[in-house]
């Protein structure tokens, strides 16, 4: 598969439960950019599916989204390409990228010190 993303990832460990064909279920974002992100799961989708995904918020709020599976790897996971983002959901994942950005640099800021 070649790389298409245009925005970096960050590595991240975020509940969330996502809607799609075959019911709902609650599970980890692995790594979240503006663009989409990667989803740890076991279950079945299909490339081409679109699927809607909260994802938890550090206040407990969820930030929702509608977004196309992009690509799966069996029983391991799949990436999401987000869809028909609004201003305000946009707003709220880049304060999302930019608090988790700093939380990780404030940790190694501590170890290293």
């Amino acid at each position: 598969m070649s790389e298409r993303r245009t925005e970096n990832r960050l590595e991240v460990c975020i509940d969330a439960i996502w809607d799609g064909a075959l019911g709902n279920r609650h599970t980890r974002v692995a790594d979240l950019s503006e663009g989409g992100c990667y989803i740890d799961s076991i279950a079945e989708v299909y490339v081409g599916e679109f699927l809607y995904l909260k994802i938890q918020l550090p206040n407990g709020q969820w930030l929702e989204l509608t977004g196309e599976v992009a690509h799966r790897v069996a029983s391991l996971g799949f990436g999401v390409r987000f869809v028909d983002v609004s201003d305000e959901q946009l707003q709220t994942l880049r304060w999302l990228i930019t608090h988790l950005t700093e939380l990780k640099q404030n940790r190694y800021t501590r170890r290293s010190a």
